[in-house]
């Protein structure tokens, strides 16, 4: 008989992966009982060829986890989903899936599908038995007015959910244009999850940089290995994926992105026409941004320069942790041409986001 969730939990604390905290474990039970069910039992299939998947008798309630930033949401999905030992699962951050299921909508309807969620969703469910959403937060009124459709056709197909989030659902989309039409996903939520604080004190995020070292210059090796150890000491049990963010009909990509934590080149993110919205979006998709190789900014690499004012008030104004490797110290970023001036407010929050207690 394979490992207990909460044996493979106790065997990351005996090695020093984690820290024993009881709010953690009293979590541990739920997960082992949704795992349990979805292992030793199996969806059948109807008609002949068995195109379409039928629900089980019995489907377990799901889970809605919030509480806190740092507090070890996503780890413990990312434990759980690590060791279910199923085939038909999905581990998705639920801001990407909510694009996905835009995009698919907006090709049905161009097509000319009258409903165009119903394709969407039964393209989603199919083959799907676990979905873990990481991070749900509703804020945009086109995700409010379908996603209360989409989580009923996911539980009339069956499939079990998971989901973390930093507020109650009674707390989602609050004080959202036509709020009323969104109050009955949070009755479905509290009907087909069971809903659970995470009560810890402790940030785990917060203590991992306590006292750490955030912005990496000159750039070289010394740096990289700085940037690669924190990178590490946020996703050493995690599967870094790309997340593609839909923006107004553009893509924009992080290229890895495990636990709320993403990671990315100065490249990557400001040499390409991105746009406000395009950062507002990635502010919004995470909790902590590793930024590599800020180089030196002026007149050459102008356009350049102004994304990164723009990146950096984004991050900024949503209080998400930066993690950054450049090739001077803020102040000394951008010293001549046109902008210089106001880099002197870029380069001073800069300064403030590395402060130990600068996060949200």
């Amino acid at each position: 008989m394979s490992e207990t969730i909460a044996e493979i939990y106790a065997a990351r604390v005996a090695d020093g992966a984690l820290h024993p905290d009881p709010a953690q474990e009293a979590v541990l039970p739920m997960l082992e009982d949704i795992r349990h069910h979805l292992e030793t039992t199996r969806l059948k299939r109807k008609g002949i060829l068995g195109g379409l998947f039928h629900k089980p008798q019995e489907v377990p309630q799901g889970l809605y986890l919030w509480g806190g930033v740092g507090r070890g949401k996503s780890m413990l999905m990312d434990l759980f989903v690590g060791h279910l030992d199923i085939p038909d699962k999905r581990r998705v951050h639920f801001h990407a899936l909510m694009q996905e299921v835009h995009t698919g909508m907006h090709a049905a309807r161009a097509n000319g599908v009258a409903d165009a969620l119903a394709p969407v969703a039964e393209k989603l469910v199919k083959g799907v038995r676990l979905l873990a959403l990481d991070e749900m937060q509703i804020t945009d009124i086109t995700d409010a007015m379908i996603v209360g459709r989409l989580f009923e056709k996911l539980f009339e197909a069956g499939v079990v959910v998971i989901t973390t989030s930093n507020r109650p659902p009674e707390e989602l989309y609050k004080n959202g244009l036509n709020r009323q039409l969104f109050l009955p996903f949070i009755d479905m939520i509290r009907e087909r999850l069971v809903v659970h604080e995470l009560v810890s004190p402790k940030d785990y995020r917060q203590n991992r940089l306590a006292g750490a070292q955030t912005y990496f210059t000159p750039l070289g090796p010394e740096a990289q290995a700085g940037i690669d150890a924190i990178w590490k000491s946020f996703t050493n049990h995690g599967q870094p994926r790309p997340l593609v963010l839909t923006v107004k009909g553009r893509e924009v990509e992080l290229p890895a992105v495990c636990s709320g934590v993403a990671r990315a080149s100065f490249y990557d993110l400001c040499a390409r026409p991105h746009g406000p919205a395009d950062y507002l979006a990635i502010a919004e998709a995470v909790r902590m941004l590793i930024l590599e190789n800020i180089p030196a900014l002026g007149r050459g690499n102008f356009n350049e320069a102004r994304r990164f004012v723009t990146l950096i008030d984004a991050l900024y104004e949503a209080h998400v942790r930066l993690i950054a490797s450049a090739a001077a110290e803020p102040e000394y970023l951008y010293i001549e041409g046109e902008g210089s001036f106001e880099f002197e407010r870029t380069a001073s929050r800069l300064r403030e986001m590395q402060s130990a207690d600068w996060a949200r």
